[in-house]
């Protein structure tokens, strides 16, 4: 499942979860977004089950490796890097990947699968940051805690609608990544 094609229609597959939830994903549809017939899917997947589990594949591996990367010092402080996070995640919103993301968390609701590849990507999130707060010297215990703090914030303000606009958003934004960054916890 590794060819160009394969990959071709989970990123269909994974751009039709994000519009649609996975009940969207359906062979039909991708087909038709994509400009082929059906039977170029079956030559590639056993079944609308294959290209789920694909898909689910995909993205865990991709964020997983996103983590891992954006967590990586690579020269930065410990610090640097998590503010670095914080600005990646707060002012550069990627719609369609968060779309992907919450979709994902959906279909985890009722699929054991899914619920294990986002639980296999939230364990990499917490523990990749977490080693970021331990680097930054605090004990593994709130290391952890603050870990998990930093991806409530993360995801939480993604999803609020903040009434006096991007300017009064950025200001809490920014007053609350001081918090998740000092040492106080």
């Amino acid at each position: 499942m590794s060819d160009g094609k394969s990959e071709t229609w989970i990123e269909a597959g994974l751009a039709e979860i994000a519009r649609s939830g996975v009940e969207g994903v359906r062979v039909e549809v991708l087909a038709k977004h994509l400009g082929v017939t059906k039977g170029g899917f079956y030559r590639r997947f056993r079944d609308r089950a294959a290209l789920l589990d694909g898909m689910l594949q995909t993205w865990r591996t991709g964020r997983i490796a996103a983590i891992e990367k954006q967590t990586s010092l690579d020269g930065a402080s410990a610090r640097e890097r998590l503010r670095a996070l914080i600005t990646l995640y707060s002012e550069r919103m990627n719609t369609e990947g968060m779309a992907v993301e919450l979709a994902i968390r959906q279909w985890a609701r009722s699929d054991e699968a899914a619920a294990a590849a986002v639980a296999s990507v939230d364990a990499a999130r917490l523990q990749n940051v977490g080693q970021l707060y331990r680097a930054a010297g605090l004990p593994p215990e709130e290391a952890d805690a603050q870990a998990f703090l930093f991806y409530c914030f993360v995801f939480g303000q993604s999803l609020l609608f903040i009434e006096q606009g991007p300017r009064k958003r950025a200001q809490l934004i920014a007053k609350s990544a001081e918090k998740l960054l000092s040492n106080q916890g």
